[in-house]
Protein backbone atom coordinates (compact mmCIF):
# COMPACT_ATOMS: atom_id res chain seq x y z
CA UNK A 1 0.00 0.00 0.00
CA UNK A 2 1.59 3.33 -0.80
CA UNK A 3 0.17 6.67 0.81
CA UNK A 4 0.87 10.06 0.31
CA UNK A 5 0.69 12.52 3.08
CA UNK A 6 0.24 16.82 2.04
CA UNK A 7 0.76 18.29 5.82
CA UNK A 8 2.69 21.32 5.83
CA UNK A 9 3.64 20.99 9.57
CA UNK A 10 6.99 18.90 9.15
CA UNK A 11 6.55 17.46 12.56
CA UNK A 12 3.41 16.44 12.03
CA UNK A 13 3.94 14.81 8.50
CA UNK A 14 6.99 13.33 9.91
CA UNK A 15 5.56 11.58 12.77
CA UNK A 16 2.37 10.41 10.48
CA UNK A 17 5.35 9.08 7.89
CA UNK A 18 7.12 7.34 10.89
CA UNK A 19 4.29 5.25 12.20
CA UNK A 20 2.38 4.60 8.38
CA UNK A 21 6.23 3.31 7.40
CA UNK A 22 6.72 1.18 10.90
CA UNK A 23 3.18 -0.59 9.97
CA UNK A 24 4.80 -1.44 6.79
CA UNK A 25 2.88 1.38 4.03
CA UNK A 26 5.17 2.81 1.33
CA UNK A 27 4.79 6.70 2.43
CA UNK A 28 5.57 9.80 -0.05
CA UNK A 29 5.16 13.59 1.66
CA UNK A 30 4.03 16.73 0.27
CA UNK A 31 3.74 19.87 2.02
CA UNK A 32 1.63 21.90 0.02
CA UNK A 33 -1.11 20.86 -3.61
CA UNK A 34 2.07 22.19 -5.61
CA UNK A 35 3.98 19.17 -4.70
CA UNK A 36 1.07 17.12 -4.14
CA UNK A 37 0.17 17.45 -7.82
CA UNK A 38 3.27 16.53 -9.17
CA UNK A 39 3.00 13.30 -7.26
CA UNK A 40 -0.02 12.26 -7.96
CA UNK A 41 0.61 12.62 -11.69
CA UNK A 42 3.70 10.25 -10.99
CA UNK A 43 2.59 7.76 -8.94
CA UNK A 44 -0.71 5.49 -8.15
CA UNK A 45 -1.77 5.91 -4.34
CA UNK A 46 -3.88 3.44 -2.14
CA UNK A 47 -4.68 6.71 0.24
CA UNK A 48 -4.24 10.46 0.39
CA UNK A 49 -3.57 12.20 4.11
CA UNK A 50 -4.68 16.04 3.78
CA UNK A 51 -4.43 18.23 6.00
CA UNK A 52 -7.67 20.94 6.14
CA UNK A 53 -5.51 23.81 5.86
CA UNK A 54 -2.36 23.86 4.55
CA UNK A 55 -0.30 27.34 3.44
CA UNK A 56 -1.79 27.60 -0.22
CA UNK A 57 -5.58 27.67 1.30
CA UNK A 58 -8.07 25.70 2.89
CA UNK A 59 -8.07 22.13 1.31
CA UNK A 60 -11.37 21.63 1.36
CA UNK A 61 -11.85 23.55 -2.09
CA UNK A 62 -8.76 22.20 -3.94
CA UNK A 63 -10.07 18.62 -3.12
CA UNK A 64 -13.73 19.55 -4.57
CA UNK A 65 -11.84 20.78 -7.93
CA UNK A 66 -9.73 17.23 -7.96
CA UNK A 67 -12.71 15.34 -7.12
CA UNK A 68 -15.07 16.83 -9.98
CA UNK A 69 -11.73 16.44 -12.31
CA UNK A 70 -12.04 13.05 -11.74
CA UNK A 71 -9.53 11.94 -8.70
CA UNK A 72 -11.06 9.03 -7.39
CA UNK A 73 -8.23 7.88 -4.14
CA UNK A 74 -9.58 7.69 -0.92
CA UNK A 75 -8.98 10.87 1.32
CA UNK A 76 -8.38 11.48 5.03
CA UNK A 77 -8.38 14.41 6.13
CA UNK A 78 -6.48 15.28 9.02
CA UNK A 79 -7.23 18.76 10.45
CA UNK A 80 -7.47 21.39 14.07
CA UNK A 81 -10.85 21.92 12.63
CA UNK A 82 -13.65 19.62 13.99
CA UNK A 83 -16.92 21.10 14.55
CA UNK A 84 -19.61 19.57 12.76
CA UNK A 85 -19.95 22.60 10.20
CA UNK A 86 -15.91 21.88 9.58
CA UNK A 87 -16.70 18.15 9.50
CA UNK A 88 -19.86 18.07 6.94
CA UNK A 89 -17.93 20.26 4.60
CA UNK A 90 -14.91 17.66 4.70
CA UNK A 91 -17.34 15.20 3.63
CA UNK A 92 -19.29 17.42 1.26
CA UNK A 93 -16.03 18.08 -0.67
CA UNK A 94 -15.19 14.63 -0.70
CA UNK A 95 -13.27 13.89 2.21
CA UNK A 96 -13.49 10.01 3.02
CA UNK A 97 -12.95 9.95 6.55
CA UNK A 98 -11.65 12.83 8.89
CA UNK A 99 -9.37 13.02 11.89
CA UNK A 100 -9.14 15.82 14.36
CA UNK A 101 -5.75 16.76 15.50
CA UNK A 102 -4.66 15.73 18.27
CA UNK A 103 -4.75 12.36 17.37
CA UNK A 104 -3.49 8.59 18.17
CA UNK A 105 -1.20 7.43 15.66
CA UNK A 106 -2.09 4.00 15.78
CA UNK A 107 -6.23 4.74 15.56
CA UNK A 108 -4.94 6.48 11.85
CA UNK A 109 -3.08 3.46 11.00
CA UNK A 110 -6.29 1.50 11.34
CA UNK A 111 -8.06 4.19 9.24
CA UNK A 112 -5.95 4.53 6.83
CA UNK A 113 -5.33 0.92 5.77
CA UNK A 114 -9.22 0.61 5.64
CA UNK A 115 -9.52 2.99 3.07
CA UNK A 116 -6.67 1.74 1.16
CA UNK A 117 -9.01 -1.83 0.75
CA UNK A 118 -11.94 0.60 0.24
CA UNK A 119 -9.93 2.36 -3.03
CA UNK A 120 -7.97 -0.62 -4.17
CA UNK A 121 -7.73 -4.11 -5.06
CA UNK A 122 -9.88 -6.27 -2.63
CA UNK A 123 -7.67 -7.45 -0.05
CA UNK A 124 -9.34 -10.32 1.37
CA UNK A 125 -8.55 -10.81 5.63
CA UNK A 126 -6.84 -14.09 5.07
CA UNK A 127 -4.71 -15.19 2.32
CA UNK A 128 -3.67 -18.53 1.82
CA UNK A 129 -1.04 -20.06 -0.87
CA UNK A 130 -0.20 -23.54 -0.38
CA UNK A 131 0.38 -24.02 3.29
CA UNK A 132 1.84 -20.49 3.93
CA UNK A 133 -1.43 -18.48 5.66
CA UNK A 134 -1.56 -14.11 5.50
CA UNK A 135 -3.58 -12.52 8.28
CA UNK A 136 -3.67 -8.80 6.77
CA UNK A 137 -5.20 -7.46 9.58
CA UNK A 138 -3.28 -8.92 12.50
CA UNK A 139 -0.36 -8.75 10.14
CA UNK A 140 1.08 -12.24 10.70
CA UNK A 141 2.20 -14.68 8.83
CA UNK A 142 2.42 -18.47 9.20
CA UNK A 143 3.64 -21.57 7.17
CA UNK A 144 2.54 -24.65 8.09
CA UNK A 145 0.92 -23.37 11.34
CA UNK A 146 4.54 -21.51 12.29
CA UNK A 147 4.48 -18.24 13.00
CA UNK A 148 7.31 -16.14 11.01
CA UNK A 149 8.51 -12.92 12.05
CA UNK A 150 8.69 -10.53 8.81
CA UNK A 151 9.54 -7.37 8.61
CA UNK A 152 7.04 -4.72 7.15
CA UNK A 153 8.69 -4.66 3.94
CA UNK A 154 9.04 -8.03 3.58
CA UNK A 155 5.22 -8.62 4.96
CA UNK A 156 4.28 -6.19 2.20
CA UNK A 157 6.15 -8.03 -0.22
CA UNK A 158 4.65 -11.39 0.32
CA UNK A 159 1.42 -9.78 0.33
CA UNK A 160 1.69 -8.42 -3.09
CA UNK A 161 2.50 -11.35 -4.15
CA UNK A 162 -0.06 -13.51 -2.75
CA UNK A 163 -3.15 -11.02 -4.15
CA UNK A 164 -1.14 -11.34 -7.39
CA UNK A 165 -1.02 -15.16 -7.87
CA UNK A 166 -0.71 -17.07 -9.77
CA UNK A 167 0.60 -13.92 -12.04
CA UNK A 168 4.14 -12.65 -12.26
CA UNK A 169 4.62 -9.16 -10.51
CA UNK A 170 7.57 -6.92 -12.01
CA UNK A 171 10.41 -5.38 -9.97
CA UNK A 172 8.55 -2.09 -10.50
CA UNK A 173 4.99 -3.14 -9.56
CA UNK A 174 6.81 -3.88 -6.24
CA UNK A 175 9.00 -0.68 -6.03
CA UNK A 176 5.66 1.28 -7.23
CA UNK A 177 3.77 -0.62 -4.35
CA UNK A 178 5.55 -1.15 -1.62
CA UNK A 179 8.50 1.15 -1.67
CA UNK A 180 8.39 5.37 -1.56
CA UNK A 181 9.58 8.00 -4.36
CA UNK A 182 12.88 7.53 -2.24
CA UNK A 183 13.70 4.21 -3.45
CA UNK A 184 16.14 4.21 -6.06
CA UNK A 185 14.30 1.39 -9.32
CA UNK A 186 18.11 1.01 -10.26
CA UNK A 187 19.04 -0.40 -6.79
CA UNK A 188 18.82 -4.36 -5.71
CA UNK A 189 15.95 -3.62 -2.77
CA UNK A 190 13.79 -5.82 -4.19
CA UNK A 191 16.21 -8.88 -4.68
CA UNK A 192 17.30 -8.42 -1.25
CA UNK A 193 13.60 -8.07 0.35
CA UNK A 194 12.93 -11.53 -1.62
CA UNK A 195 16.15 -12.87 -0.44
CA UNK A 196 14.83 -12.89 3.23
CA UNK A 197 11.87 -13.91 2.76
CA UNK A 198 12.95 -17.10 1.33
CA UNK A 199 15.12 -17.82 3.81
CA UNK A 200 12.22 -17.04 6.01
CA UNK A 201 9.67 -19.26 4.75
CA UNK A 202 12.42 -21.67 3.81
CA UNK A 203 11.74 -24.95 2.18
CA UNK A 204 10.08 -25.94 -0.28
CA UNK A 205 10.53 -23.10 -2.18
CA UNK A 206 7.73 -20.86 -2.43
CA UNK A 207 8.76 -17.75 -4.56
CA UNK A 208 10.29 -17.72 -8.20
CA UNK A 209 12.43 -15.50 -9.77
CA UNK A 210 10.69 -15.04 -13.34
CA UNK A 211 14.05 -13.84 -15.51
CA UNK A 212 13.19 -10.68 -17.21
CA UNK A 213 9.42 -10.40 -15.54
CA UNK A 214 9.89 -10.60 -11.95
CA UNK A 215 8.59 -12.45 -9.14
CA UNK A 216 5.70 -15.22 -8.86
CA UNK A 217 4.47 -17.61 -6.10
CA UNK A 218 5.01 -21.62 -6.90
CA UNK A 219 2.24 -24.11 -6.34
CA UNK A 220 3.25 -26.06 -2.93
CA UNK A 221 1.34 -28.33 -0.94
Amino acid sequence: MRVLIVEDDAQVRAAVAAALRSAGLAVDEAADWAHADLSLTVNAYDCLILDRILTDGDSAGQLYGRRQQGMTVPVLMLTALDDEHDRVGGFEAGADDYVAKPFFTTELVQRVRALCRRGGVTRPAILRVGDVEMDTARREVRRAGVLLILTPKEFAVLEMLMLRDPAVVSRADLIEHCWDELADPASNVVDVIVAQLRRKLGEPALIATVRGAGYRLLSVP
